[in-house]
């Protein structure tokens, strides 16, 4: 009966290794697939029976760690994530995230990036360094003020909005949506204090000011994490502190210490004693 074997895609794959070639070139290997198969899965056939020597990197194959964004038929995405079959066609063209430079293959050098991150102070800034260092307990928080940043918290950091955003395929000064949405997820939490020692940064040259707001970063984002809107919360923020309109708070305290914990001692209750039974 017609059309009832194993189904045969093309990998159309960009293969180049700095230092040893000297441009680009493309490979194609057919492989079978199967029900459920992933992009992830179809490299370690390919892997397995043709390429040997191809590169990529990946860790979880859940979704979780971000390690295998890839550009795959033309959109960043998760290879572990993305099944071949939701591609259509009998083509999966995958190359290394645009907007970075190569390792090799299908490895991004996703270390520029990293290093923005880290310059715009990812982390909780307190006045009180010793319990900032050394902590006693955790830091008091209502629902509501955990929502402000909840959805920004998300983010895996697997570089896709930064190879889909077009001002960093333009200006190499701009941060990215990656290291300003996480810059604006801890700037609006409670917890924090740290938005005016962030601000000297984001207002130069690589900040927000930058963004035109194309939304192609929260298009591509695989968990939805939104960094376009958290970039124009950044710029109304930016800007209601310069009209000397920002509210200035303290981060927030220390929870209360619990009560009735064991160390404060709770009352053991009472043993039991036998009955006589009748």
């Amino acid at each position: 009966m017609a059309g009832t074997g194993p189904r045969r895609v093309t990998f159309r794959l960009r293969r180049f290794e700095p230092g040893t070639d000297r441009e680009p070139r493309w490979e194609e290997h057919r492989v079978e697939v199967s029900p459920g198969m992933t992009v992830l899965d179809g490299l370690w056939k390919v892997k397995e029976l043709h390429a040997p020597s191809l590169a990529w990197r990946s860790s979880c194959r859940m979704g979780i760690c971000g390690s295998c964004g890839m550009l795959i038929n033309g959109r960043p995405r998760l290879a572990c994530n993305t099944q071949v079959a939701e591609l259509g066609g009998d083509v999966v063209t995958v190359a290394a995230l645009p907007n970075f430079g190569t390792v090799k293959d299908l490895v991004p050098d996703l270390g520029s990036m990293f290093e923005t991150h880290r310059d715009l102070m990812p982390y909780l800034l307190r006045d009180d360094p010793a319990e900032q260092d050394d902590p006693t307990r955790e830091y008091r928080q209502t629902p509501g003020e955990l929502e402000r940043y909840l959805q920004f918290s998300y983010c895996i950091k697997c570089g896709c909005c930064m190879a889909a955003c077009p001002t960093v395929a333009t200006d190499p000064h701009y941060a990215g949506p990656m290291p300003l949405g996480q810059a604006q997820r801890y700037n609006s939490d409670s917890r924090d204090g740290g938005f005016r020692r962030r601000r000297e940064t984001l207002s130069g040259g690589g900040g927000p000011w930058r963004c035109h707001f194309a939304g192609e970063c929260s298009q591509v984002c695989p968990k939805g994490v939104d960094p376009a809107k958290a970039i124009q919360l950044m710029k109304r923020d930016l800007v209601v502190d310069l009209l000397r309109l920002r509210r200035r708070r303290p981060p927030a305290p220390v929870a209360d210490e619990p009560r009735g914990t064991p160390r404060e001692g709770i009352a053991a209750p009472p043993p039991r004693t036998a009955t006589a039974e009748g």
